[in-house]
């Protein structure tokens, strides 16, 4: 069976962030499975200003946007199969620099599939209500299963390493969500291959 690329993308850029420790652990999750090529994208590796083109990345043809980090960012996301953002949640929603990622690029993020982790304020759902609304826009097909997450500190100790089995109870519903992943993942790169 052909491999399919599933990139997990870090949802914060802030100081003493808690989205990387999530999303090294669905990546682990993931790189179990045989049909995935994980790989994660940081979004500190990608400093895009706020969006202020004067066209829509709708109207960009072959990723010649004229941003470099932006023509890098969306060379990336045109690789993927798959998604898994990961995600905190502020002020009720997703963070500013993940929602202008979504908004940099178009046609790369078209006819993939898209899971979320979250963590935060009502474990991230909110934020995750707010990102499948963007996805579909982007034509990309949010799947139903998630892991949400309550707040850091919950999984942290004292000295800011995580507790040891901090994200054991989120196994099942991370393979749940993989399982949904993977099969949106396969119909959707056989229908792309067929265009």
């Amino acid at each position: 069976m052909e491999t399919m690329k599933l990139t997990v993308i870090i949802g914060s850029t802030r100081q003493q962030r808690f989205s990387d420790k999530p999303a090294t652990w669905i990546a682990e999750c993931a790189s179990k499975r045989s049909e995935f090529e994980v790989e994660v994208l940081d979004l500190r590796d990608y400093p895009m200003p706020f969006f202020d083109e004067s066209i829509s990345p709708s109207m960009v043809k072959d990723g010649a946007y004229a941003n470099s980090a932006v023509r890098a960012w969306a060379a990336k996301i045109a690789e993927a199969d798959a998604f898994i953002i990961v995600t905190p949640e502020y002020n009720h929603g997703p963070s500013a620099v993940l929602k202008n990622a979504l908004d940099q690029v178009y046609g790369e993020w078209n006819r993939k599939p898209v899971a979320f982790v979250s963590h935060g304020s009502a474990m991230g759902a909110r934020a995750v209500e707010q990102l499948r609304l963007n996805a579909v826009e982007l034509q990309m097909v949010p799947i139903r299963a998630s892991v949400l997450m309550p707040w850091s500190g919950t999984f942290l100790q004292g000295d800011g390493s995580l507790k040891p089995g901090a994200f054991a109870p989120y196994e099942k519903a991370g393979e749940t969500m993989l399982e949904q992943l993977s099969w949106w993942a396969r119909a959707l790169k056989d229908a792309r291959g067929r265009d």
